[in-house]
């Protein structure tokens, strides 16, 4: 009930009777009491106004079941939502969930990673208190050929989301990292289970640097924070939410097609390589050309002095000729 009950609040003008949350919700004005005492012991200022009501001052960026589902605003993306304080995994969770049946939608969030992942295999830092871990199970009814695109997608929407919630222009680097002012801020992590031509489930795992303040020093000339970024504090349940909000536009429009091809303007306006100079770190042939922007299938467009190529995410790294991007 307290998600509920804050979710009342949050969307009120002003203030909300305790009559009218005990009808709304069918529970007694003791209840309704216990759970506002209780959403104010975890930090929500609450103001109590005898003959108005309650109304919501602020709240502070914390995450939790409550918080999460208060915020949420989606379709069906967090129909289910599992929240852990610390887990080793948000993709290990999620994988496991979806093999014991949850739900297309399912998201699980967790405030720490003690053993997060990223592409081929590397760690992921994943502090507590500061930064968004998260992972969301799609079974969609796709040609498993197609189900690669859906990295792209998600960083379309990390980008709308956290532009939509912090103000801060968005890049993407090819396929799925996000930066801001050059640096990273994002990585995205997708994996999936198939019979032959049979999708039984895509996990898209996302981590966001949030709250942080510094980085170690091997890591410091190419990652960021929307903190660093903005020069203030982000609450980390609005910017998954406006982020959900976004995949479930682009998915929508991916689906029509099961490709990129209703959405390769928009990410060619968001590509951080656009018409720069870059280098393909092909492990048989590492080349280097201009990136031209993609395909309605998700591939980079290179041209290089003697042909035009084609890049396939998960085959290859791409790099700036200078730097990170």
């Amino acid at each position: 009930m307290k998600s509920e009950i804050l979710a009342a609040l949050r969307s009120a003008d002003g203030y909300v009777s305790g009559q009218e949350l005990c009808e709304k919700f069918g529970v007694s004005r003791t209840a309704v009491w216990k759970a506002i005492n209780q959403l104010k012991q975890a930090g929500y200022e609450i103001e109590a106004v005898q003959n108005k009501g309650y109304h919501i001052v602020s709240s502070p960026d914390i995450l939790s079941k409550t918080e999460l589902e208060s915020n949420r605003k989606t379709a069906w993306v967090g129909e289910e939502i599992y929240y852990f304080d610390s887990t080793d995994s948000t993709n290990t969770r999620a994988k496991r969930l979806a093999e014991d049946g949850s739900v297309h939608g399912t998201l699980v969030v967790a405030d720490e990673q003690t053993g997060g992942r990223g592409r081929r295999g590397r760690a992921w830092e994943s502090q507590k208190g500061v930064s968004i871990y998260m992972s969301l199970v799609l079974k969609p009814e796709i040609d498993p050929n197609n189900a690669s695109m859906l990295t792209l997608i998600t960083a379309m929407a990390v980008a709308g989301g956290i532009e939509k919630t912090t103000g801060l222009e968005c890049k993407i680097k090819w396929p799925n990292d996000i930066v801001v002012h050059g640096k990273k801020v994002c990585g995205i992590l997708t994996e999936m289970s198939t019979q032959m031509d049979y999708i039984n489930y895509i996990v898209i795992g996302i981590g966001i640097n949030v709250q942080n303040e510094s980085f170690p020093e091997e890591i410091r000339e190419v990652a960021t924070s929307l903190r660093i970024e903005s020069g203030k504090k982000q609450k980390r349940a609005a910017i998954i939410e406006a982020v959900w909000e976004e995949f479930e536009k682009y998915y929508d429009i991916y689906l029509k097609t099961e490709d990129m091809q209703g959405l390769v303007g928009e990410y060619d306006q968001k590509l951080a390589n656009m018409n720069k100079q870059v280098r393909v770190l092909d492990p048989k042939d590492p080349y280097e050309g201009t990136a031209r922007g993609i395909t309605p299938k998700g591939e980079l467009i290179v041209d290089t002095w003697e042909a035009r190529k084609l890049v396939s995410s998960g085959e290859v790294s791409v790099r700036g000729l200078y730097g990170y991007v």
